[in-house]
């Protein structure tokens, strides 16, 4: 199963590294699902066409949780563990309103720790996408970036945070999109954190 798992992975990278998607998005004009906390580990996806519903049941994995930067959210991503403890916590950006961030479960598609946008290069030069985890064939990624300012669709990540999430992500955590407050099933376990 392994080696399955590492091959579906470089599978996985090859593709994205070969990809001319990669950062060549508009932004996402209209969110086809919605997705909802309604446990620690347990998350409602809805289908905003057919209006189908979905339970996905994350117990017994890592994932990072990220409550996008919008009304009715919490504008942080939460480190979750197998266990179900979030182990840590900080403030995020997310697209700005044109450049909309998607919502949804999503797998780590590729890790790379120096990495320059394609789509939206820094003049001068300098990688603007450092600890890049990409989850999106279009270019969504955790990244580093300013907290201040909104995105072209990916999630900033704090530089003090950053390196601590990259080193802890791996093919098989995946991360979770949501434009709903995930505060109260995180707050117990921040307490005991932030203490």
């Amino acid at each position: 199963m392994k080696i399955f798992k590492n091959i579906l992975f470089l599978f996985s990278f090859l593709s994205m590294s070969l990809s001319s998607n990669e950062g060549n998005f508009n932004g996402i004009k209209k969110l086809t699902h919605e997705l909802m906390p309604i446990s620690k580990t347990v998350f409602k996806v809805i289908d905003l066409k057919n209006e189908n519903e979905k339970i996905i049941d994350l117990t017994g994995k890592n994932f990072v949780l990220v409550s996008v930067r919008e009304k009715g959210s919490d504008g942080r991503f939460y480190a979750v563990d197998c266990d179900g403890t979030v182990w840590w916590s900080g403030p995020v950006t997310s697209g700005a309103p044109e450049f909309r961030s998607p919502s949804g479960v999503f797998p780590v598609l590729l890790k790379k720790r120096y990495h320059m946008s394609r789509a939206y290069p820094e003049a001068s030069g300098i990688n603007n996408m450092d600890y890049m985890m990409m989850f999106t064939k279009y270019g969504h990624a955790l990244h580093q970036g300013s907290v201040s300012w909104m995105s072209h669709g990916c999630i900033h990540i704090d530089p003090k945070d950053v390196p601590v999430i990259f080193k802890w992500v791996n093919s098989s955590t995946k991360v979770i999109i949501t434009r709903h407050s995930y505060m109260p099933y995180a707050k117990n376990d921040l307490k005991r954190i932030y203490k």
